[in-house]
């Protein structure tokens, strides 16, 4: 059985945990703290970051986008992937919106807030960067509120590799509640939407020690 090397609320570890559970695809989760010098990350990959896959046929595959099109290209029944050119241009530069922009404008200080400093008690948390990830993040909403508003998925008519990749940022973010949801009526339903997917029934039992999630987090119809 395969493994996926992962942080429970990494969202680049989520999004390839999601791309597995919508082909039914089984494996083990071994979580690793992103943040721990203990050499074991940078065993699996020399760039020190996650998500990484394994196993025994195809060895180490490091990152979200590396393994989420290296599954679309082995799957035989794969769908999340559009089949003409122009369509995966779109799907592959939302995905770049979230794991590049979001991540470094919103996901990478917000965890950074959150998380890593909430366990290492030698940082203080600090308020203004969180208020600005925070107003970065609706920011990006705004866009999404007006992506969900033009078709029934973020990059056309079909579910893709980029919702994937929008839900498992913005599903760290509901995690703490840091989405005024109200104010984006069109990217609720469509959050509401992929909530209610069996691939996103993992992610909702997610909880960490110490750091419980928002009331409404698990809620699909919320």
């Amino acid at each position: 059985m395969a493994t996926l090397h992962h942080y429970p609320l990494h969202p680049a570890s989520r999004y390839v945990r999601l791309l597995l559970a919508e082909y039914g695809i089984e494996l083990n989760l071994n979580t690793i703290v992103p943040w721990d010098s203990s050499g074991e990350l940078v065993a699996l990959n020399p760039a020190g970051s996650l998500p990484v896959f394994q196993d025994n046929q195809s060895g180490l595959i490091p990152g979200a986008r590396v393994i989420c099109e290296w599954i679309e290209d082995i799957y035989d029944e794969s769908y999340l992937m559009p089949k003409t050119p122009v369509d995966r241009v779109e799907v592959r530069r939302m995905v770049d919106w979230f794991e590049d922009k979001f991540s470094r404008e919103v996901s990478e200080p917000l965890v950074k807030e959150r998380v890593i400093k909430f366990f290492d008690k030698d940082e203080t948390i600090s308020s203004q960067n969180l208020r600005l990830s925070i107003a970065n993040a609706h920011i990006h909403m705004d866009y999404i509120n007006y992506l969900a508003g033009q078709e029934a998925w973020l990059a056309g008519t079909q579910i893709s590799l980029a919702d994937l990749a929008a839900a498992a940022h913005i599903s760290v973010l509901d995690y703490f509640g840091d989405i005024k949801w109200d104010e984006f009526p069109e990217a609720k339903t469509w959050y509401m939407k992929m909530k209610s997917r069996p691939s996103f029934r993992p992610l909702l039992a997610d909880v960490i020690v110490g750091l419980a999630p928002a009331r409404h987090y698990a809620v699909i119809d919320f």
